[in-house]
C-alpha cells in the first residue's frame, strides 16, 4: 500500500453517455488532503496505435485526412484504434494496410504513450515499420478520406515548421524515429 498525500480515493463511480470513440464515465473522488468529493470525467476507450512506417528509400509514409475536432486537414503518420480482442501490432498492420496499401516491412515496438491521462484511460502505441512495399490499393473505412504521402525527413521538419503538422501523436511517435526539430542555441 502506498501512504501518498496525492492519491485520491474512488467514493464511487456513475456511467455516462455512450460515445462513438469514449464511454463516459464519472468517478467522484475524495481529495487526498481534504474531505471534499469531485466528480471526476473519465473517458473509457480501447488503446490506439500509432504507425512511423518508412519505405526502403527512408521515405515516411503520412496521410492526411480532415479532422473533425479542429476542421482542418492533418498530416500524420497512419493511426487507429485496437479492436477489443486485437493485439497492438496486428492493429498497427491493419490501419497501415487499411489507410495507405502499405504492408510487409520489419516490426518495431516503439513503446506507448497516454494520450491525456487527465481524462482518459487508454495508451497510445507507437511502431516502427521499416521496409513497407505498397501491396494493394489503401481501403479506408467509410467514414474516411485519407491521401497517402511519401515524405522525406526534411519535407516532415517543412511541414511541422508550417503547421501542417501538429497532432501531439503524430509527433511523439516520429520523434522516437526522427530528429525533428534542430536543437536551439
Amino acid at each position: 500500500m502506498v501512504d501518498d498525500d496525492l492519491i485520491w480515493e474512488r467514493v464511487k463511480s456513475e456511467g455516462g453517455p455512450e460515445l462513438p470513440l469514449f464511454r463516459v464515465r464519472f468517478d467522484f473522488m475524495r481529495h487526498p488532503q481534504r474531505a471534499q468529493t469531485f466528480k471526476r470525467l473519465v473517458l473509457e476507450a480501447e488503446d490506439w496505435v500509432n504507425v512511423v512506417a518508412l519505405t526502403s528509400d527512408g521515405r515516411s509514409v503520412m496521410v492526411e485526412q480532415y479532422r473533425f475536432g479542429i476542421g482542418e486537414l492533418t498530416l500524420e503518420p497512419t493511426a487507429g484504434m485496437v479492436s477489443a480482442g486485437e493485439e497492438p501490432l496486428a492493429a498497427a498492420k491493419r490501419e497501415l494496410l487499411e489507410e495507405t496499401g502499405y504492408g510487409g516491412g520489419q516490426w518495431h515496438y516503439l513503446g506507448a504513450v497516454q494520450p491525456n491521462p487527465a481524462t482518459q484511460n487508454n495508451l497510445c502505441h507507437h511502431w516502427l515499420a521499416q521496409d513497407v512495399v505498397a501491396v494493394q490499393p489503401p481501403a479506408p473505412e467509410d467514414g474516411e478520406a485519407i491521401r497517402v504521402h511519401l515524405m522525406t525527413l526534411e519535407e516532415l521538419r517543412g511541414a511541422i515548421a508550417a503547421g501542417r503538422l501538429r497532432h501531439t501523436l503524430a509527433l511523439s511517435a516520429l520523434s522516437r524515429v526522427y530528429a525533428l526539430w534542430e536543437p536551439r542555441a
